[in-house]
């Protein structure tokens, strides 16, 4: 009996397995998308549809992850590190042999829906396909039409890197069936047709959930609509919640004002650095006045509940040891004050005040750190021609200092933080290499 059960149990567990390995294949290859449709190089598109398609390419954010550094714009190349090893962007531009000179519509459209290339072969979820599902089939083609109007630029990017076996048509079956599906954006009836194109931009194109939700051990971040913030691997900047108002402030802000921080990469007291720079300086700058106005809405109203639901606390006076203090005051008055003030008061269009900043005041201080390390410039915009940058300090203050000179930041004017020890920047510091 025994030899009889054992055989009958091995042959359950490998029909299972069977069963799981077919069910996973038809997860990932049976879309049903038609791609025998003819090649548009033999269509002429409209000037309106050319139009619309770069729109929605700047939109995307398409150009930033395909363009390699010096190299020519969309042809790919970049290297986009992840935890698991790096992954280099197509070459979007219609070379034949290297770009996308002989994919049609149904082939553009089944990347961006179903996350699988010309070939069949899946894509690395570094490509954002879970949020690109959303975007519609016109919008879709419209953009294919106008990456295939642009110069062909012969480039064949690097292979990936990835760690055995991630990136193998396995494992990224396995991580597709677990963590994607193919959708489209659904527009919700009790809201307006404004409220539903913000969402549409902000859940599709934009992939803002792409930064702002937190990844997990497999590299997935949260749903489409998940904006509660996390850190971003690898470049190690916090993506703050933008649905938590006690760091964004987004319950308080005006429609206008969101729109002009998306437009121009700062808006009063407020301006944006480190990664959502560069969303900046190659996407949101150029959209249309409706179209930000339609974002602002979203966001705006997807932090109304959390105000209300619990307002800021005061916080509590921070104890900060003399030593830091004395260390933290002089290297502000001789490093920074210069451009933001004896009181933190900065100097408007230029320095940002520091002096009730929320970012200043956040418990997590990774974009702290990072800036002062590194230093930095927001976006160069229409809105904002030349703006005005920091210096890196990396090689001018110690771990020490710079832990002290934050401290004394987050302990004046109002701000009342915890202090920042120097284990805290040594870490950021670190995991940068440096």
């Amino acid at each position: 009996m025994r030899p009889q059960r054992t055989w009958a149990l091995g042959s359950w567990l490998f029909g299972l397995g069977l069963l799981l390995c077919a069910t996973v294949a038809w997860d990932n290859f049976a879309d049903g998308v038609d791609v025998t449709s003819p090649n548009m190089a033999t269509v002429v598109p409209s000037a309106e549809t050319l139009a619309q398609g770069h729109y929605l390419v700047q939109a995307g954010n398409c150009i930033a992850c395909h363009t390699a550094r010096g190299g020519m714009p969309m042809a790919g190349g970049r290297g986009i590190e992840t935890p698991f090893g790096n992954v280099y962007s197509s070459n979007l531009t219609p070379d034949l042999e290297t770009g996308i000179g002989q994919w049609n519509a149904a082939h553009f459209w089944r990347a961006l829906h179903h996350g699988r290339s010309r070939d069949g072969h899946l894509l690395t979820p570094t490509f954002p396909y879970n949020h690109t599902t959303l975007i519609s089939r016109p919008d879709a083609d419209a953009m294919f039409a106008w990456l295939r109007s642009q110069p062909p630029v012969a480039n064949k990017p690097p292979a990936h890197t990835l760690q055995w076996p991630l990136g193998t048509p396995p494992a990224l079956a396995v991580w597709r069936t677990l963590y994607f599906k193919a959708g489209s954006y659904q527009a919700r009836a009790e809201q307006t047709a404004e409220w539903n194109r913000g969402a549409y931009l902000v859940q599709g194109l934009g992939h803002c959930a792409a930064c702002h939700s937190a990844r997990n051990a497999l590299g997935a971040s949260g749903a489409v609509d998940d904006l509660s913030g996390g850190l971003m691997p690898v470049v190690n900047w916090t993506a703050p919640s933008l649905v938590d108002n006690a760091q964004t402030g987004l319950a308080q802000a005006s429609l206008a004002e969101i729109q002009t921080l998306l437009k121009t990469g700062q808006s009063g007291a407020h301006h944006t650095s480190g990664p959502m720079a560069e969303v900046v300086q190659y996407s949101t700058q150029y959209l249309s006045a409706p179209d930000l106005r339609a974002m602002a809405m979203y966001l705006k109203s997807r932090a109304i509940p959390a105000a209300l639901a619990s307002s800021e606390p005061a916080a509590a006076k921070q104890t900060v040891r003399s030593e830091t203090a004395h260390r933290g005051a002089a290297l502000y008055d001789k490093q920074c004050a210069q451009c933001h003030g004896d009181q933190g008061q900065g100097e408007p269009g230029a320095y940002p005040a520091l002096a009730g900043h929320r970012a200043v005041r956040q418990s997590d201080t990774t974009n702290l750190v990072q800036t002062v390390l590194y230093g930095g410039y927001p976006p160069a915009t229409a809105g904002n021609p030349r703006p005005y940058g920091m210096p890196p300090f990396i090689l001018t203050l110690d771990d020490k200092d710079i832990a002290a000179v934050l401290t004394h930041l987050r302990s004046q004017w109002g701000n009342h933080a915890k202090e920042v020890t120097p284990l805290e920047v040594n870490r950021i510091r670190a995991s940068q290499g440096s």
